[in-house]
């Protein structure tokens, strides 16, 4: 194997780790955020019922 392959090889394995981290943090992003969503809606609907 030629090294420029080699380089070429352990590039797109770096990229392809990186993609998938970053989908897991925007995974875990989405679901931090409906948490807060919910949470607001909750608190939305405690204040409503008290009127």
């Amino acid at each position: 194997m030629s090294i420029r392959r080699i380089l070429l090889t352990m590039m797109m394995l770096a990229l392809t780790a990186g993609s998938l981290a970053a989908c897991n943090t925007i995974s875990g992003a989405g679901e931090d955020i409906s948490a807060g969503g919910d949470a607001i809606s909750d608190t939305a609907d405690d204040v409503k019922d008290e009127m």
